[in-house]
């Protein structure tokens, strides 16, 4: 192997059932043969949507009986809405959708008094426990694994979290992606978390602050939320798609700037030598035709074109890193 391989960490953004398009980014690139040849992946994170999908790759590459490809077909395989049950439960939210956009009101209940939200729970922890053996991670760990961050925030101190690789649990990544409205607070170790795309979505700048980590010399960000349009929003759903998008990337922009920070201080000679340059790179959901709304939508010919796509702009991504 390479002994100039680029060290590479790999960030996650949230944003529900869109980022079945992440895990479709991801299988693609660790199906490529040269990547670990080119590559030495020191680092996963992933916030909401994007930690179940930063788990699964992290645990599929460690985990000698799993694959990261066949791990993330498979649990977006089981997201999809495809049984009656299910395929009921989807259409509800589609409507409900429908009813808001022509400004219908609708009752307003806290995920404490709904059973919906108790059912959502365990559906969710179910789908997770039944692809990922977490009794068996502390066997995996002995130093040499890719550092795993999953962010959600205390919902009473306010305060950043930051699960680790020796910290994984259901209950820690379901803490990521709890929407306040969908899901109760999540008790973790006495502390109660909510999404954590209020807090870092996804982790960046941890990756070069924190000492146990390797300092990358990569960051490929797999965005979710588009950066810029091309119009102001008028209808109160525009505005609301853009008001979600610019609330999901305020955090990440906030860290990726720390980074490129650190690399002016670097190169102007600020920094001791033990601290290196961090490129960005982003592999980016391009669908200007998605609204917020649907990253609660779980029907399978829309999973599965997100996922087609993921492993589309992932194809274009290596094709780019021109690999000699």
């Amino acid at each position: 192997m390479s002994s100039n391989r680029s060290r590479v960490a790999i960030a996650c953004q949230g944003g529900g059932s869109h980022t079945a398009f992440t895990a479709g980014v991801l299988s693609r690139l660790f199906a490529e043969d040269d990547l670990e040849e080119r590559t030495e992946i020191v680092g996963f994170s992933g916030t909401s949507g994007g930690a179940v999908c930063a788990l699964l790759a992290w645990y599929g590459r460690e985990h000698p009986d799993h694959d990261p490809g066949e791990l993330l077909a498979d649990y977006w395989a089981d997201l999809a809405a495809d049984d009656p049950v299910d395929r009921t439960a989807n259409g509800m939210v589609r409507l409900t959708t429908q009813l808001e956009r022509m400004g219908v009101p609708l009752p307003e209940v806290s995920p404490y008094y709904t059973p919906t939200s108790y059912l959502s729970r365990r559906e969710y922890l179910r789908l997770l426990e039944d692809h990922v053996d977490f009794e068996a991670i502390p066997d995996l760990l002995d130093g040499s694994e890719p550092a795993l961050l999953i962010s959600a925030i205390d919902v009473l101190t306010g305060e950043f979290e930051l699960f680790r690789e020796d910290e994984l649990s259901p209950e820690a990544i379901l803490a990521s992606a709890a929407i306040p409205d969908v899901f109760k607070a999540v008790e973790v170790d006495g502390s109660h978390y909510w999404d954590g795309l209020f807090s870092k979505n996804p982790p960046i700048k941890d990756f070069i602050t924190k000492t146990e980590t390797p300092n990358p010399d990569e960051i490929w960000i797999v965005k979710i939320n588009p950066e810029r349009r091309d119009r102001v929003p008028r209808s109160v759903d525009g505005i609301a798609d853009r008001r979600n998008e610019l609330s999901g990337n305020k955090s990440l922009n906030a860290e990726v700037g720390f980074v490129e920070q650190v690399n002016e201080w670097i190169e102007a000679g600020y920094l001791p030598e033990k601290f290196t340059h961090t490129e960005i790179e982003r592999i980016g959901l391009g669908r200007p035709d998605l609204d917020w709304r649907t990253k609660l939508e779980r029907d399978p010919s829309f999973i599965e074109e997100l996922y087609a796509d993921g492993e589309t702009e992932a194809e274009r991504f290596l094709e780019s890193r021109k690999w000699e």
